[in-house]
C-alpha cells in the first residue's frame, strides 16, 4: 500500500476514496478512528488514503484532475 492523499478529516478521505473507486482503483482509508485522539496525537497525516503500488500513477492522475477541477 502506498499513501496517495493526506486528508483533513474522515469525510474528506472517503470522498477521495469514492472518487478513486469510481475510476476502478481500490483505495483504503487509514487512521480515521484516530481522530478521537486529537489533543493527544499530532494532527499531521492523521487520516490518509492509500492505494496499491500498481495503481499509484493512475490514482495520482485522478487526484490531479480532481484538484484542478476544484480550483
Amino acid at each position: 500500500m502506498t499513501k496517495i492523499y493526506s486528508a483533513q478529516n474522515a469525510i474528506d478521505a472517503h470522498i477521495i476514496k469514492g472518487l478513486l473507486e469510481q475510476q476502478g482503483i481500490g483505495a483504503w482509508v487509514d487512521g480515521e478512528y484516530l481522530q478521537g485522539g486529537i489533543g493527544e496525537l499530532p494532527l499531521i497525516d492523521l487520516v490518509t488514503v492509500s492505494v496499491a503500488e500498481e495503481d499509484y500513477e493512475k490514482a495520482l492522475r485522478v487526484l490531479r484532475e480532481y484538484e484542478n477541477a476544484e480550483s
